[in-house]
This record gives C-alpha cells, sequence and structure tokens, in this order.
C-alpha cells in the first residue's frame, strides 16, 4: 500500500469479533507489525459495518457468528456499498456452513482463527493488495460437506463458462483445487506470468471479483468435484 507522496504506508485493519479477548490476542500479534495498522475494534457485524463506512479500513478480518448483525450479513453490507474495503474471514471448523455464505457475499478469504501469526501477516497483506486468499484444506472440507447440495458433475456446465479458451477453463480447474499462480504454471509448464493474464481473463469474462468467487463458481457449476 501507498500514500499520496508513493510512499509504502501501513495496511489499516478493523478487527471484528464480538469476544475481547480475542481482538486483544489479534491486537498484540498484529501490532508487532510495523506495516500493519490497527484502526478499529468492532464487537458486532452492525458496528464492523458502521465503522468500515466511517474508517475505510484496507481489511476487516470478521468473525462470522458475533451479535446484532453476523459476519455474512456484515460482509455483504460491506461489499454491496462498494467500499474500498476487502473483508477477510476468520472461523472454526464448527462453524463451516457460515463460510459459504461469507464466500457468496464477497469475502477475498478465510482463515482458521488458530492460523500460525506468519500466515494471518501474509494475508492481509495478499487481501490488501487486491488479490484473494483461499486455504485450500479448509476449502475441501467445507465442500466435501455441502457435495450433495452441489451441482452433478456430470451435467452440461453454465453458458458462462462457454466464454473460456480451453486453457483458461484448465486455469480454473486448477485454482479451484487451491494451487497458486506459481504451482500451476509448474503444472501446465507455462509461465507464472501467463497464468497470471489468463487468471485475469477468466475473473473478466466471468464477471468474478477474485479467485475465492472463481473457486466457488467452479464447484457450484460442477466443473470440479468436490473430494477430486
Amino acid at each position: 500500500m501507498a500514500d499520496s507522496t508513493g510512499r509504502a504506508r501501513p495496511v489499516r485493519i478493523l478487527l471484528a469479533d464480538d469476544q475481547p479477548l480475542l481482538r486483544t490476542g489479534f491486537r498484540m500479534v498484529l501490532g508487532a507489525e510495523t506495516d500493519l495498522d490497527i484502526v478499529a475494534e468492532a464487537g458486532d457485524g452492525a458496528e464492523a459495518v458502521e465503522l468500515s463506512r466511517r474508517l475505510l479500513p484496507d481489511v476487516v478480518l470478521m468473525d462470522i457468528r458475533m451479535p446484532r448483525m453476523d459476519g455474512v450479513s456484515a460482509t455483504r453490507a460491506i461489499v454491496d456499498a462498494r467500499l474500498p474495503v476487502r473483508v477477510l474471514i476468520l472461523t472454526t471448523f464448527d462453524l463451516d456452513e457460515y463460510v459459504v455464505g461469507a464466500l457468496r457475499a464477497g469475502a477475498s478469504g478465510f482463515l482458521a482463527k488458530d492460523v500460525p501469526a506468519e500466515d494471518l501477516v501474509t494475508a492481509i497483506h495478499t487481501v490488501a493488495a487486491g488479490d484473494a486468499v483461499v486455504a485450500p484444506r479448509i476449502l475441501r472440507r467445507l465442500l466435501d460437506r455441502f457435495a450433495d447440495a452441489l451441482p452433478d458433475p456430470s451435467a452440461t456446465p453454465p453458458k458462462a463458462l462457454g466464454a473460456l479458451t480451453e486453457r483458461e477453463r484448465e486455469v480454473l480447474v486448477q485454482v479451484a483445487r487451491g494451487l497458486s499462480n506459481a504451482e500451476i504454471a509448474r503444472a501446465l509448464s507455462v509461465s507464472e506470468t501467463t497464468i497470471k493474464t489468463h487468471v485475469g481473463h477468466v475473473l473478466t469474462k466471468l464477471g468474478l471479483r477474485d479467485r475465492v468467487q472463481a473457486v466457488v463458481l467452479a464447484y457450484e457449476s460442477g466443473l470440479v468435484r468436490p473430494g477430486a
């Protein structure tokens, strides 16, 4: 991130969790990073939306189950308001069913609350830079749980996928399996820059915001089967 003078500035973060002890823990971890700045804390979803509108943080670390307004509804409100704010969901395995709703609402990714500190810091920077964070292991667990609700993979793919070239569809499948651009490049024996270009074309053609939405679409359309 850079300020008006072009100098790098800290990523501005809003912590949204109804448990003060957890917010304190995250503040201690993230406060040690010179390139991160926690600008405010919210104890529920409604407050998170209000502070997002007022302070315009770069990233909201959003819990899912909170009073007054849950994290899914708060995420949807932030995205629908077209605020220049990205939402990173923090969850626990016992709340898996809420994560799918959060991704559909426009969250830029999700991590488990017990994520290592260095991984959380990296994820915040990734989301702030406009990319998305997909945790393959958690995503696979989620989608396996909801496999019965997903389309039959043998069914005809939606018409929207017809706009993709064969290579773009191949790249989308690899993205849905949780591979990074570098990993996809190695798998397809092309440059990472080429893969980044393909991913950009996929998002543009399908009208998607980021990689997370691409993953959800790939599974919901039956292009990729859970557990495959």
